[in-house]
């Protein structure tokens, strides 16, 4: 027999310290090199949208590859285009953790609409409340006090 795989992953991660960092006029350029590091790590992309201060990735990943390596690629590769290429004015980072959650087949669709109606999403809850909200539907326990990096100052 041989071995058939279908792995795909609702992936969220914001910018750190959840800064409004991801403007509309870099946001089609970050999505489309976001999609081709997936492309070149042998993954597919099916659907992205965020806003300003994170992205949602709906993605199928190769099963040789941990979801954990695959998203330190997109994060770190992302980042670094970011700051190399001089997008953005200040320096660009992720926050350090991400949420990456499984998809079976049959709700890929209700997952595709949810990723490309971010700005639906966020006319009535901020993005903490939407992570939140994903974490509790998919029955993960968290302690509120570790689930975001705090900026400090002074």
């Amino acid at each position: 027999m041989g071995t058939f795989t279908k792995l795909t992953y609702h992936v969220v991660f914001g910018t750190k310290y959840r800064r409004p960092m991801i403007h509309a006029d870099i946001q089609e350029r970050l999505y489309e090199y976001v999609g081709g590091i997936i492309r070149k790590k042998m993954g597919h992309l099916i659907e992205v949208g965020g806003i300003a201060d994170h992205i949602h990735l709906l993605i199928q990943i190769p099963p040789a590859i941990a979801v954990s390596d695959f998203i330190k690629e997109i994060k770190g590769g992302s980042s670094a285009w970011i700051n190399d290429e001089r997008i953005l004015q200040s320096h660009f980072e992720w926050q350090k953790g991400y949420g990456a959650f499984s998809v079976s087949y049959s709700q890929v669709p209700a997952v595709q609409r949810y990723v490309r109606t971010q700005e639906e999403h966020h006319s009535k809850r901020n993005f903490e409340e939407e992570f939140i909200a994903i974490l509790n539907a998919h029955d993960i326990q968290f302690e509120h006090r570790y689930l975001f990096e705090a900026e400090h100052y002074g």
